[in-house]
């Protein structure tokens, strides 16, 4: 599987192991298993509650800590400097680690409020940003970036800040692509992560998807997977069992320019991407 570089230089693996809705309790076995599939980056977040587990797994995979790409996001509800910047350094505490990865802004709004139109929160950003700036000046995050921005999101860090996003993630899969963020991003040297690439399990019941999968022989999962990376994305796949987890790693097949176009069109499949994200439960399978 091929890196991507980041506009600081740095490479980043463009599979990446998702940990959402992993219990702490498991998360130590999930992220052990993904490393043996052949993982080499795992996603998690302060408001996963997870961290303790993630980092806890990593150690015990045997791997060295530079062999493993590691991703975590500071909560959505921390809008404040002071805030976001004991946020991370108790990120670090809890994932038994010298440094993160890559750090994200995990929602423009706290989550009550996302998609509200009235509160944007563009200022409160500014700060957490300067957080996220710091920590990386003093090395105990090698890449910043966000999740969930719109592109008006990314300007105001874009024009009112030091140093530009390297990562926006967000939400993408066959019947959601975002392509006018997706477009902004890459023109701008801002690498595009798209999670939940199995539209929060919708796709698995989706006939035309099953039928395209058939005819390459691939399972939905893999088949979706392939989409968002055939995008030039980082996908952010999540999964439970071995099976699963290994099965999401073999991808060594190409969807057709032809049928790219056809899935770019595919309307909305996903019964739970209008609801805010508290509320919708992704399927675990």
């Amino acid at each position: 599987m091929k890196d991507l570089i980041l506009h600081n230089g740095n490479k980043i693996p463009t599979l990446a192991y998702g940990t959402w809705l992993i219990k702490n309790e498991n998360a130590a076995n999930c992220v052990k298993m993904a490393l043996e599939a052949g993982y080499r980056h795992i996603d998690t977040a302060q408001a996963y509650k997870n961290e303790e587990g993630v980092g806890r797994g990593m150690k015990e995979s045997g791997l060295k800590r530079e062999e493993i790409y590691l991703t975590t996001k500071v909560d959505a509800s921390l809008k404040s400097y002071k805030k976001a910047k004991k946020s991370i350094d108790e990120s670090l505490n809890r994932l038994g680690v010298d440094y993160i990865d890559l750090i994200l802004i995990h929602c423009p709004q706290p989550w009550v409020l996302y998609g509200n139109k009235l509160f944007r929160y563009f200022k409160e950003n500014i700060q957490v940003w300067k957080a996220l700036e710091d920590a990386y000046k003093e090395g105990k995050v090698k890449a910043i970036g966000v999740s969930n921005f719109a592109i008006d999101d990314l300007e105001n860090i874009i024009n009112n800040c030091e140093i530009k996003p390297m990562v926006n993630q967000i939400l993408c899969h066959i019947g959601r692509t975002p392509v006018d963020v997706i477009k902004y991003c890459q023109e701008n040297g801002i690498v595009v992560e798209a999670y939940s690439p199995i539209a929060h399990g919708a796709a698995l019941k989706n006939p035309l998807i099953q039928q395209m999968a058939d005819k390459y022989n691939v399972s939905v999962a893999q088949f979706c997977i392939k989409y968002t990376l055939q995008l030039d994305t980082i996908s952010i796949p999540k999964a439970s069992s071995k099976k699963h987890i290994e099965d999401n790693t073999k991808l060594d097949f190409t969807i057709s320019k032809e049928d790219m176009l056809e899935l770019l069109k595919m309307n909305k499949i996903d019964y739970g991407e209008d609801s805010f994200w508290p509320v919708f439960k992704e399927k675990t399978y």
